[in-house]
């Protein structure tokens, strides 16, 4: 059953407990803005940014920087704005973004910057809220995205090699990078214009697969170098995954653990080098690199850089096997909800290095081995009393207690303690992991390989192909369909079938997830077929594999784009009842109140696509289960600017079994209540159903509210752990104090003290 929801709908949710909180980072102990450090981004207009192998300075000022990415055609435009308010207010000064070549001229010499491919958009953005910006030009990106942002009509370009020392990739590269800087420099959005972009990244994770080129990518990568060096953006250049970036090109590494075998940006020595671990693994903290995954990553050069906002691989954007949802565990989920208690806890860390600044960029650095498991790194200047210290614990089981300069500290399991003056202790953090909410045509005298078939057009093609999978029909009856994985892209698809006497038909709709992302020689990759036979035969083994098969690009609902609301009444539709096979289903909703996210939930369906209105919202694939049996994701966002009052035309493309018994939709906002740790609510404190005003813990009645507010708080939430109570209920419309006004509902309860 499909459902279009609200994640986490809320008109006012309640605090349901009170936590009061001291921490040593509240106490500025550095005496307020150091001499030579810009504090915070937006302190002062970036003009000069330069780099010295200790730090980068922004305008003569050593500069420590927390950056999260944010990939802008990963949401709508409509939600940019909203978005970099809520990174900021968690403590981030910079944003980091790819630039993604496929989506900017997904056809040769045609651009799109447009919509959510807005760059010059999103970077006055980011300037406006007084943020810096980390611009990774690629134009190779990864980041699971399809084909790592390469277009695919590169690899119709005759000899050319990917990402090596090839002169018609490095041609059409060149051109691509050079476009995208002149773009920004016209905008006047680099940091000497009075821009918020301080660093450019040229290529991306290169190291990983350098080798595979031999001295080809030593050239390469020198080449790549040199042409961003002369592109003049008067900012550092730097590499990601790069230990041996030409100078002056800022090295970084990239990854959970690479500070231990990382050699440090380009002129330090090794022995400044050492690690810091991380906090109830809630961050992770390098001396030395950046890095963009899950973690945080800060260099010499104070650089933090880790995902924020994971967002949305909209349409065909993902990568090989992978969901639209880009990544869940950021502290701004999918769908641009603060995700507590990441959120929260991030923006205290956050304040602790910035407290340690003074000590971090001039003092002197000593490390000491405390026992086996314990560790103190020191920055110091002496006879001043700047010190910062930072106390490590890299037992993954044990706390352990260690004394540093004549105090205890309790350590927990692969932790950070971070002292701002090398004696306040910071938080001792705790975590609660939050319980997550388918005529034949050409003819080829083989079967056809994928990739080259469908030109990255569509994600099926009627062939005889083994692509990333396939559905398979006898004489026009679905009888199955498999597929590899992410790990392992072949497979076998053997099934038991029932042939007729006399002529067969034997129809086969390969597919493909997304193009790969990374690795070397993409443009050798391919997803096609290997052999086709009939086994079981009086005759023995028949193959057929070179028969002759017709072929057929697309399905014939993509061509008239019946996903639309045009193309929709180009068929003739039917009562909805269970599906097997390609079926397309089609509804209607308004859209609810309030701003708040949605999200279609795909329980009960297998696999295919989602439109809302026309816009591809991207693949979904209930049936390929994890370990545990369960579908990576079942929710997908849709984006409130894809949505019109009323009418909204939902289409889904079902290519195996599922079924819509009723399309239910609810619509309707409610409060939602949760009491931490399973506890009972025990006394609803205030409830107003009207025009109440104030905050959490400080609600007042407004001119007018409902008298049965409370009556109806209680009957929903007494006595559980979490509540939901709905606006529109009979109560409330029956004592409706102010019909003719829009109403609020805000509650405030009491949680018990046991569970």
């Amino acid at each position: 059953m499909a459902e279009v929801v609200e994640p986490n709908r809320i008109l006012l949710l309640t605090l349901l407990s009170t936590l009061l909180v001291t921490s040593g980072i509240a106490h500025n102990t550095d005496g307020g803005n150091a001499e030579g450090v810009d504090d915070m981004a937006g302190s002062n207009v970036p003009k000069e940014v330069t780099y010295d192998g200790r730090s980068l300075k922004i305008n003569g000022k050593r500069a420590l920087l927390f950056s999260g990415s944010f990939h802008y055609p990963r949401r709508t435009t409509d939600v940019w704005p909203d978005l970099l308010r809520k990174s900021k207010e968690g403590g981030l000064n910079t944003i980091e973004t790819y630039t993604f070549w496929n989506g900017h001229e997904p056809v040769q010499g045609q651009y799109d910057f447009e919509g959510r491919f807005d760059l010059v958009k999103f970077m006055q953005l980011v300037r406006q809220h007084k943020m810096y910006a980390v611009l990774r030009v690629g134009p190779f990106i990864q980041a699971e995205w399809n084909h790592g942002g390469l277009p695919y009509w590169l690899r119709e370009v005759p000899n050319i090699v990917f990402c090596s020392d090839n002169e018609p990739f490095k041609y059409h590269m060149k051109r691509f990078v050079m476009m995208i800087v002149d773009k920004l420099k016209q905008a006047k959005l680099f940091a000497p214009q009075g821009g918020p972009i301080i660093l450019s990244q040229i290529e991306n994770e290169y190291k990983t697969i350098q080798l595979a080129y031999r001295e080809r990518g030593d050239s390469y990568i020198r080449w790549a170098a040199k042409m961003a060096l002369s592109l003049d953006v008067k900012v550092p250049w730097i590499m990601c995954k790069q230990t041996d970036a030409p100078d002056p090109i800022i090295n970084t590494c990239n990854g959970r653990h690479c500070g231990d075998t990382f050699t440090g940006p380009n002129g330090l020595e090794y022995s400044e080098i050492h690690r810091l671990k991380d906090q109830r693994r809630i961050w992770h903290i390098r001396l030395l690199g950046s890095s963009r995954k899950w973690n945080y990553g800060i260099a010499h050069w104070c650089f933090f850089c880790f995902k924020y906002h994971g967002g949305t691989n909209y349409a065909r954007t993902a990568a090989s096997f992978l969901t639209t949802r880009y990544y869940d565990e950021a502290p701004l989920d999918e769908f641009g909800l603060i995700k507590e208690p990441k959120w929260g806890h991030l923006k205290d860390v956050h304040q602790a290095p910035r407290l340690c600044r003074r000590a971090l960029f001039s003092g002197s650095h000593v490390f000491q081995k405390m026992g086996t498991d314990n560790e103190a790194d020191v920055w110091e200047q002496h006879g001043t009393g700047i010190c910062a210290a930072f106390l490590s614990n890299n037992n993954t089981k044990k706390p352990q207690i260690l004394n540093f300069r004549g105090r205890d500290y309790d350590l927990p399991p692969r932790s950070i303690t971070i002292l701002p003056d090398c004696k306040t202790e910071n938080f001792d953090w705790e975590m609660y992991k939050e319980v997550l909410p388918t005529e034949r045509g050409a003819v080829n005298p083989e079967p056809r390989e994928l990739f080259e078939l469908t030109k990255d057009q569509t994600d099926y093609a009627w062939v005889a192909s083994f692509g990333h999978g396939l559905h398979a029909y006898i004489n026009g009856k679905y009888i199955g369909t498999a597929h590899g994985s992410k790990v392992e892209k072949d497979f076998v698809f053997q099934i038991p079938v029932n042939f007729k006497e006399g002529p067969n038909h034997i129809a086969l709709l390969g597919y493909l997830v997304g193009l790969p992302d990374s690795g070397a020689n993409m443009h050798r990759r391919y997803a096609g077929p290997r052999s086709i036979t009939i086994l079981g035969l009086n005759t023995g083994t028949l193959d057929i594999t070179l028969n002759g098969w017709s072929y057929q690009v697309g399905l014939d609902g993509e061509k008239k784009k019946i996903y639309t609301e045009k193309g929709s009444e180009k068929v003739q539709w039917t009562k909805a009842d269970v599906s097997e096979g390609l079926t397309w289903f089609r509804g209607y909703f308004d859209a609810p109140e309030g701003d708040n996210q949605l999200a279609v939930e795909m329980t009960g369906m297998s696999k295919g696509m989602v439109w809302i209105n026309g816009q591809n919202i991207g693949r979904f694939w209930m049936s390929y289960v994890s370990p545990l049996k369960q579908p990576t994701q079942s929710g997908y966002l849709i984006p409130r600017s894809y949505l019109q009052p009323e009418k909204n035309l939902i289409v889904i493309l079902e290519e195996e079994k599922g079924q819509l018994r009723a399309f239910q939709i609810d619509l309707n906002p409610r409060v939602e209540l949760t009491c931490p740790n399973q506890k009972l609510i025990v006394n609803v404190e205030f409830a107003s159903f009207g025009d109440p005003f104030g905050s959490c813990g400080n609600y007042i009645l407004g001119n007018c509210t409902s008298p049965v507010s409370k009556q109806v708080a209680e009957k929903f939430c007494l006595r559980k752990p979490r509540c939901k109570i709905p606006l529109h209920n009979e109560e409330f419309k029956k004592n409706d104090a102010c019909p003719e006004r829009k109403k609020a509902l805000a509650v405030q309860v009491k949680c018990s003290s046991e569970s």
